[in-house]
């Protein structure tokens, strides 16, 4: 996210897997002082694999302690366990979604950890990565990624982990957030919309490829960057002023498109490549790539033993140029969505083997609806009661593309639209586990703990309904602001339940979120 007002797979170093301790029928019948939660059904991705299967977890410790390939009865388990067969619905493992903003604290009004893990587990995410920025201060220092620790205390109903932001002047933190337990680190090659998260030159990227290079991380990147010649924008541009040269009127989605060409994310690309050099060790990643001319970049650095990965983000997949109305600024993000044909090549890529794209994520870039600067054209529904949302001195006819905020909220929605959208492309259950749970965790250093459903791993799962439907209503989007492009579209599947740890936290029907407070731990620790 950025154009703002100003206001073979590849390895990943991984936190050591939990060691497997399966327990037969036999030792959970005489060990019945310790709780478990059973799951069950005809239908369950295991260790990537479609089957039948039970689940059963420590609740003391939320670890999954045995699997069991077939249905077994509650019988078969101790007197008083919590046991559910879920059939024919398919357990999945929790999402991980490696691209959230919270936004707090600072800018909490925009969102919050309560709001935003909410929303998560809503639709089956069970681990959410949080970016460095839009909260105040951002994750830039020791002291601000504490400062941000302390605000998620006791508000998570999922987990969270951390990402430390790469910024002009702090290569010296880099190593200390390493060890204070941030998964990764982000940067910006073009301005990112608010002040206190600045872009980073090819000079300071080197410093901090230098800081890190030997360090169990990962170094992702905002590839976007004006190339030295381009023809209808200038420097300004960054700051989200019209181009230099518009080719129609700033409330037309084309003339927004057209001022963030393809070059903006090839040129990026090009330039960090030309740098992984300095860090050979050093997995890099792009972050929501759009464009598809950069993969045929990607896929060569790759077939030269650069360490590099690339994820796209659910509105990639099933938002098209071609379909946002004049004015609609809901769609608004950086890189832009971009067209047709365009997204048939993200598919395409995301669906071979040896494609550059590996993960799906959110990437979850709330803000207040007035910053939306949405017009009436666009129905006051759309983002929930407006009425209070306009400043005095801004024109409620808006529709500026250029001047509203970018950036897309779906958090908790992304399971559903990509299983609407996949299924017209023949995907499987199995790939959505690959690229939003075990690829996602990967990434993050959570391999062997989260992302899959495995002995030993965390009891994170969704039950999940692949034939259910809903409408995208209020009560669908539980971030704290409700507008978002997929406002009143009908998705396939639906989350029936969330377990984290063993301990469910979301039910569709019946309890909701129950009288429970937030369980969801904060993941701080050292990648290995």
């Amino acid at each position: 996210m950025t154009c703002n007002p100003s206001v073979s797979r590849q390895p990943y170093p991984s936190l050591a897997p939990s060691p497997p301790s399966q327990l037969s029928l036999t030792d959970m019948a005489g060990a019945d002082a310790r709780p478990l939660a059973v799951l069950a059904s005809s239908r369950a991705v295991i260790e990537g694999e479609l089957s039948a299967a039970t689940v059963v977890i420590d609740q003391d410790t939320g670890k999954i302690t045995s699997i069991f390939h077939s249905v077994l009865p509650a019988s078969d388990f101790p007197p008083g366990t919590a046991y559910a067969d879920h059939s024919p619905h398919i357990l999945l493992p929790g999402l991980v979604d490696a691209h959230v903003h919270l936004n707090e604290p600072g800018r909490t009004e925009w969102e919050g950890f309560y709001t935003g893990t909410r929303a998560a587990a809503f639709g089956g995410v069970t681990t959410v990565i949080d970016m460095p920025l839009n909260a105040i201060p951002p994750t830039t220092t020791v002291a601000g990624l504490k400062e941000k620790v302390q605000a998620a205390e006791g508000k998570c109903w999922v987990d969270v982990g951390f990402y430390g932001g790469i910024v002009p002047g702090n290569a010296s933190e880099l190593r200390p957030l390493v060890e204070e337990g941030v998964c990764g680190f982000k940067g910006f090659l073009i301005d990112s919309g608010v002040p206190e998260f600045p872009a980073v030159s090819s000079t300071d990227i080197a410093l901090a490829m230098a800081a890190l290079a030997d360090e169990p991380t990962m170094l992702m990147f905002h590839a976007e960057m004006i190339p030295p010649i381009t023809a209808s924008v200038g420097d300004d541009v960054q700051w989200s002023l019209p181009p230099l040269a518009p080719i129609g009127p700033l409330n037309e989605y084309a003339t927004f498109l057209a001022s963030r060409p393809v070059s903006f994310e090839t040129y990026a690309i090009a330039e960090i490549l030309s740098l992984a050099h300095i860090a050979p060790n050093l997995p890099l990643h792009i972050v929501h790539l759009s464009a598809i001319e950069a993969i045929p970049l990607l896929r060569r650095a790759i077939a030269h033993g650069v360490k590099i990965t690339a994820e796209t983000c659910f509105h990639y997949l099933s938002l098209t140029a071609e379909s946002v109305k004049d004015g609609d600024t809901r769609h608004k993000c950086c890189p832009p969505i971009r067209t047709k044909s365009n997204q048939d090549g993200l598919w395409e890529d995301l669906m071979q083997d040896g494609g550059c794209i590996k993960t799906v994520v959110s990437d979850h870039s709330p803000c207040t609806p007035n910053l939306k600067l949405l017009p009436s054209s666009i129905s006051s529904s759309s983002c929930g009661d407006r009425s209070h949302c306009f400043d005095s001195e801004i024109e409620k006819d808006n529709g500026d593309f250029f001047a509203a905020w970018g950036g897309v909220s779906s958090v908790g929605l992304g399971l559903s639209i990509l299983w609407t959208e996949g299924r017209k492309r023949g995907i499987s259950v199995e790939d959505v586990v690959q690229w939003c749970c075990k690829n996602t965790a990967k990434q993050v250093g959570l391999e062997g703990q989260k992302g899959d459903l495995a002995v030993g791993c965390d009891g994170d799962l969704a039950v999940f309904d692949d034939e259910g439907v809903f409408e995208v209503g209020e009560e669908a989007m539980l971030f704290r602001n409700k507008c978002s492009p997929y406002q009143g579209m009908t998705l396939k599947g639906v989350v029936k339940e969330t377990w984290v740890r063993g301990q469910r936290v979301w039910e569709r029907e019946g309890r909701g979120f129950g009288k429970e407070r937030p369980r969801g731990k904060l993941l701080l620790g050292r990648r290995r």
